[in-house]
């Protein structure tokens, strides 16, 4: 085998780590070197897409450590049966690549994801050497997220989540069925163990201990997950389901969603499903409704065809559509779970609502300084000087969906 500069695995393996989705790095422990100690800093706030003072955008260092995988998951371009190009870089070389990007004011922090090497414990255990590397030798303060592997030791995972601000455990597939069909060598039960104790280790370094002494602080960001959609036949509210278990068993900050689009492989057994990205975006919205806007998933499976989301409209307008009847709702009155219930109106927006309302009944120019989206809303809510005309479903419906398209013969 051809032997890679160390340019050239920063490509292969920079490209590779893109099918990774959770690597957003808001929440982390905020940090800096302005002490004159150490080296970076991390605002603690979307790393991902931050700006400089002086204008310039900043960003992860967003790898795979390898590629190279014994696993043979069947969605995954890495697996082991997957004829693409290999490449694995040494813990020094991922040290010292964070270390020069940071240096060049590329990136603020490190995204590190691998393959699975030899072993889940040795794998693991390079991770963790690279994590402990950067803090303990190199003292870098800028964000690190570590996709761990849940059939590692615990205890490596416990080292992980010591020196890294976040980690992630991903879930595979949205039921334990699909996850035996597509990636048989991994264990569900195994993956949800691994989410536990991450939970239960965070939650244990929050108490102080009886000195009065707070421990080190585990994973502050806390952890989040990735579920790839579109691999099997689960539809949009098995999924969500899936999604709203994770976040009330596991605290997690995020689940993210992975559009699968086949791999042209010969040996693939999935099936040729080429979800949309609108298909992700929907989910998005709909994990955003069940998360802040106080939807129950009945609510959203409700306005579902055969389980999965309208891809024309989005999760909230396709609920208000289905519940005509609770329409239109005066803004002066309202209670505030029904007010987050009206299309184009966010959650700022109800607040600056309730505030202003006190002291005066609301026109429908405030409504607009307040940031509502009147384009979509205004035919389901009232206002001091604002009643829409009836429309029916159907015309409403045809108002916000997008136009058909002409399709190309050739």
């Amino acid at each position: 085998m051809a032997r890679h500069t160390l340019e050239q695995k920063l490509a292969i393996l920079s490209d590779a780590a893109k099918y990774d989705a959770s690597c957003a790095s808001s929440g982390g422990q905020k940090r800096d070197s302005r002490d004159g100690v150490g080296l970076g800093s991390n605002t603690g706030s979307g790393i991902c897409h931050a700006y400089t003072p002086d204008g310039r955008c900043i960003s992860l260092l967003k790898i795979l450590m390898t590629n190279f995988c014994i696993y043979d998951c069947a969605y995954c371009v890495n697996r082991v049966s997957s004829n693409t190009t290999r490449a694995r870089f040494s813990p020094e070389e991922v040290v010292s690549l964070t270390l020069e990007f940071y240096r060049r004011n590329y990136i603020e922090g490190l995204f590190l994801s691998s393959g699975i090497i030899r072993s889940p414990d040795d794998t693991m255990a390079d991770m963790v050497r690279i994590a402990k590397s950067l803090r303990e030798e190199h003292h870098f303060r800028g964000y690190i997220h570590l996709k761990t592997i849940p059939d590692a030791d615990p205890a490596l995972i416990e080292q992980a989540g010591l020196y890294a601000d976040r980690l992630s455990i991903n879930i595979e597939l949205p039921t334990d069925a699909a996850v035996g069909q597509y990636a048989p060598e991994k264990s569900p039960d195994q993956i949800r163990r691994a989410m536990a104790d991450v939970r239960l280790k965070r939650e244990e370094r929050k108490e102080r201990s009886h000195t009065g002494k707070r421990p080190p602080r585990f994973a502050p960001a806390g952890q989040s997950t990735q579920m790839i959609v579109g691999a099997d036949g689960a539809d949009d509210t098995t999924i969500l389901g899936t999604s709203t278990r994770l976040y009330s068993s596991y605290g997690l900050r995020r689940v993210y969603y992975s559009a699968f689009s086949p791999i042209p492989d010969a040996s693939s057994t999935l099936p040729l499903i080429r979800p949309p990205l609108m298909r992700e975006h929907r989910l998005y919205q709909a994990d955003w409704l069940l998360r802040f806007y106080g939807f129950e998933l009945p609510e959203i499976a409700s306005a579902t065809k055969g389980g999965h989301l309208d891809l024309d409209i989005d999760p909230k307008l396709a609920w208000a559509l289905a519940n005509r009847h609770r329409f239109p709702v005066d803004v002066n009155r309202a209670d505030r779970e029904l007010l987050l219930r009206i299309p184009g109106v966010g959650t700022k927006s109800v607040g600056r609502i309730l505030s202003a309302r006190r002291n005066r009944a609301l026109r429908y120019e405030d409504l607009r300084r307040m940031g509502v989206n009147l384009k979509q809303g205004k035919d389901f809510l009232t206002c001091l000087d604002w009643r829409p005309r009836h429309l029916e479903v159907q015309d409403l419906r045809a108002r916000f969906a997008p136009p058909p398209e002409q399709l190309q013969l050739i």
